[in-house]
């Protein structure tokens, strides 16, 4: 009697768990905005469906290429040592691409109006 009960209290944690996990396996919505942030200002806002090119500089030498393009964004071109943030590849939603020895951050944003863009 006791092993029928703890088989079906660790069926019954299993399917919890299980349930839980579910929204995890669903990928994200892709954002339909970014936020570029250098030396942690915002620099920019791009609409990720308007394919562009920005050079971005920072004062102590630091230079990223970021790529708009087909909906996604990445980092192209760098002059940090690791390259770690140009490995990332394109992206449309998800983590933060992060160059740490540039200072930067692209951080993906949810569906924006014309309000919020404007402040």
């Amino acid at each position: 009697m006791k092993t029928r009960y703890w088989v079906a209290l660790l069926a019954a944690i299993m399917l919890v768990c299980a349930g839980f996990s579910i929204p995890l396996l669903i990928p994200d919505e892709d954002a339909a905005w970014a936020e570029i942030i250098s030396d942690g200002q915002v620099m920019q806002v791009v609409d990720l469906n308007t394919d562009r090119e920005i050079h971005i500089t920072t004062d102590d030498g630091g230079k990223n290429t970021v790529t708009v393009r087909d909906g996604t964004i990445g980092v192209t071109a760098a002059n940090c040592p690791d390259h770690h943030c140009m490995d990332r590849g394109m992206c449309s939603s998800g983590v933060q691409i992060v160059c740490l020895p540039n200072k930067l951050i692209i951080r993906f944003l949810g569906e924006q109006t014309v309000d919020s863009v404007a402040g």
